[in-house]
């Protein structure tokens, strides 16, 4: 490790520990205490039945986003940890706009476009912690007809990639 990414590194767990945590707040809790302590939300969504989702994502470069659904009475539900296997495992069913996907996992750490010409497709990438252990990239990508996912999968994250890996 460089000595600038251990500096970096060092500052970033004295900055964090013995910090509250967003995952410590009891459910019922007002939204004002909430933001009171740890800042607006990244991303708010209404939902149809007056309950708002709310995620505070780490995104670009931290593998975290918790989420919790606010009440009508501006109260939290508890937080979850979005940024999972599990949680990404969701994408299999159902119908995934990109307005569902940013609601429930956060904004992305980046929004890109692969492909060949004619069949170009944009590609969310959400930074995480494949198994809770490896630092990863899950990449999201949208069907360029009608603008839903149509595949998902993980891979290593190029910012943790050390050393060159040439054979020759």
């Amino acid at each position: 490790m460089s000595w600038y990414r251990f500096h970096a590194l060092a500052a970033v767990i004295a900055t964090t520990v013995g910090c509250a945590q967003i995952t410590s707040v009891k459910p019922g809790t007002e939204l004002a205490v909430v933001e009171k302590q740890f800042g607006t939300p990244t991303t708010l969504c209404p939902a149809a039945d007056g309950t708002k989702r709310a995620v505070w994502s780490q995104q670009p470069f931290g593998e975290f986003a918790f989420a919790t659904t606010i009440g009508a009475d501006s109260r939290v539900s508890g937080f979850e940890q979005v940024l999972s296997d599990k949680s990404f495992n969701q994408l299999e069913s159902g119908v995934w706009t990109p307005e569902r996907v940013r609601c429930t996992f956060g904004p992305p750490e980046n929004i890109s476009a692969v492909g060949l010409p004619g069949l170009i497709r944009t590609v969310w990438s959400y930074r995480y912690r494949q198994n809770g252990v490896w630092y990863s990239l899950m990449y999201v990508f949208f069907d360029k007809d009608t603008n839903t996912v149509n595949q998902f999968f993980a891979g290593p994250d190029p910012m943790f990639e050390y050393g060159d890996f040439r054979f020759d």
